[in-house]
């Protein structure tokens, strides 16, 4: 059998990984304000900021934005007595963390709130380690600052060691309010969007030809619609910083650096790389991996991942967080000496929108192998009960849909206008969009605009969890999740239907085995969260299959995890875009005690 961990160790030349180290030699993060101990005070008020000579009103904790890292070790209990001097509710909820339903810190969900003016004490166990983080779940106020880092060491060795580390926590901000942004999205969903093809591009060759603008523009879509709100809205912050600002990380030459790179944006995913050096990625969502050499990685909002570099000269490295429709980036130094700056790359050419992110891959362009989730388990065990859909062509009528026509890849735009009679069985409610007709699973994709950078870029399929998953059973039934909207609308939800309209949540046994498949029957990428739970990623690992609690779920893209319901309780299970969970894309889950007849 293979020692996993001794691969680990023995890493060290591959990628800067070092051997065990005992937990009290940890390297502290530095840069950001720290709170640690038993028993922690966190005070929530309206305060104002500064961004790149900017100032701008905002929401933080202890008087800073990001609020205050908390510092907590594996095996404590922790007390937060949480302070809420806002003139409104307000709440924190612990991004990743494995406790009981009434600290999970959900208003309506879990909790009532913190009222204003009042505190509430959360107090848990801390049962895992890792990178985290937590964030208000009221209201717009996670948009205007209220979130912050969390790191867990762990109760003994690590076996990610590093001279030195440094949180990276990625988010964007505003000058207009969140709900002036908000309603103007509701208007005009375009309105942000200040990528869309030109007359100088179709002449200069750099964006679609005639032809294709021609069959998009009768679908009525915009292939330059990656991101609702981009930097037309946002500036792109790191640790609270904008671009200007030049945040630095120092380093010693030679010294093994970790870097807990965190996306607490509101609506942005980002593009990772540190142009000079290799990433080796260690940690994802704040689960040992086996060790990835990466040049890039794509993070969705929510997701963590713990890199390692190991930077050999005595000079200033420009790390990179590109906004996924490159309207912007956040930027920061790793350099030896405070004062240093290094070279600022260009924003890169935004991508444009593909038929294989409409869901329409009908041989046009290469899909990546679809992993048959039958070689995840035993083959002679199948599913004992199921409510999984048929599959997405299944009763397809391909004369209906005109393929023969106005044609690109082999796809009829004619029948593409907004719904698909005969798309995917999901229950659909008034006004949603089924706009892909044909999914596919895209764990092996990089990411949209990454296909072609010309390096290594990281995929779900290179996470390998470190240890054995700790429940190796197989599911007892699966379900199908369909994430739809409206994109002239504005409108999100889950099988059609958003949260206010949906009055059961999605119910669950206790113990039981469940393998969940997401289809994105939108043209844009959803980084899909559930509370209090994790899930294993199904993409031909077995029993290492990575860990993770948010995930990216692709355009016209599939994700599948298998997820044991293991926390009796209520759980919120949403789209971590916050403008779309608050447009409806948000379910609660029911996970309910054995034995219950209800």
């Amino acid at each position: 059998m293979v020692d996993r961990r001794a691969i680990l160790r023995g890493s060290l030349a591959l990628g800067g990984i070092a051997a065990f180290m005992p937990a009290w030699a940890q390297p502290v993060s530095e840069g950001l304000p720290t709170v640690s101990g038993e028993d922690i005070t966190l005070r929530i008020a309206r305060q104002v900021m500064t961004i790149d000579g900017r100032r701008s009103p905002a929401v933080g904790i202890n008087g800073t934005v990001p609020a205050p890292l908390i510092r907590l070790r594996e095996g404590q209990n922790v007390r937060l007595n949480v302070i809420n001097e806002l003139d409104e509710d307000s709440s924190l909820h612990w991004h990743g963390l494995l406790l009981p339903p009434e600290q999970d810190g959900v208003p309506g969900v879990s909790f009532p709130g913190i009222r204003p003016r009042s505190s509430y004490l959360y107090q848990f166990p801390v049962r895992q380690n890792g990178t985290y983080w937590y964030h208000s779940h009221s209201g717009f106020q996670e948009q205007i600052g209220l979130y912050g880092p969390i790191i867990i060491d762990p109760a003994g060795a690590d076996p990610v060691a590093a001279d030195r580390e440094h949180v990276i926590l990625l988010s964007d901000h505003s000058q207009l309010s969140p709900e002036a942004i908000f309603h103007r999205m509701k208007v005009n969903p375009g309105h942000f969007n200040f990528q869309r093809q030109t007359l100088s591009g179709l002449i200069g060759d750099r964006d679609q030809s005639l032809k294709d603008r021609l069959a998009w523009g009768a679908m009525r879509m915009d292939p330059a619609d990656i991101s609702d709100a981009t930097g037309a809205a946002y500036t792109y912050l790191i640790n609270g910083h904008g671009p200007a600002d030049n945040w630095t990380a120092l380093f010693t030459p030679g010294q093994r650096v970790r870097l807990r790179v965190i996306n607490a944006s509101s609506m942005t995913n980002f593009n990772v790389r540190i142009p000079g050096l290799r990433l080796t990625v260690v940690q994802a969502d704040g689960q040992n991996v086996m060790p990835v050499e990466v040049d890039e990685f794509q993070i969705g909002v929510a997701e963590t991942y713990d890199v390692i570099v190991t930077p050999a000269e005595d000079r200033a490295f420009t790390f990179v967080g590109e906004a996924v429709d490159r309207s912007g980036m956040a930027r920061a130094t790793l350099a030896p000496r405070a004062g240093m700056v290094a070279p600022v790359p260009a924003l890169r050419p935004r991508p444009l929108a593909t038929m294989r992110d409409m869901g329409m891959d009908m041989g046009g362009e290469a899909a990546p192998r679809a992993v048959d989730p039958s070689a995840e388990q035993n083959a002679s065990r199948k599913l004992a009960t199921t409510t999984e859909a048929p599959p997405p062509h299944a009763g397809m009528d391909h004369a209906a849909m005109g393929h023969g026509g106005h044609d690109m890849g082999g796809m009829n735009h004619d029948m593409a206008m907004r719904d698909f009679a005969n798309a995917p069985q999901v229950k659909r409610g008034p006004g949603v969009q089924t706009l892909s007709p044909m999914p596919v699973d895209r764990t092996g994709d990089p990411g949209q605009g990454l296909a072609d950078v010309g390096h290594k870029v990281l995929v779900y399929r290179d996470l390998m969890a470190l240890d054995r998953n700790p429940d190796v059973r197989a599911p007892s039934r699966s379900i199908d999740i369909h994430l739809t909207g409206n994109m002239e609308r504005f409108m999100w939800s889950f099988d059609g239907a958003k949260m206010s309209d949906v009055h059961e949540p999605i119910p669950f046994v206790e113990g039981e085995r469940v393998r969940v498949k997401l289809i994105n029957d939108s043209m844009m990428a959803h980084p899909i969260h559930i509370h209090g739970h994790f899930f294993e990623l199904v993409t031909g690992h077995g029993d290492h299959a990575p860990r993770k609690h948010t995930v990216i779920v692709q355009p016209g893209g599939i994700v599948t995890w298998d997820f044991t319901a293991d926390a009796v309780g209520d759980w919120a299970f949403h789209c971590h875009m916050l403008y779309h969970m608050a447009a409806g894309m948000m379910r609660v889950v029911s996970v309910r005690p054995k034995g219950d007849a209800a």
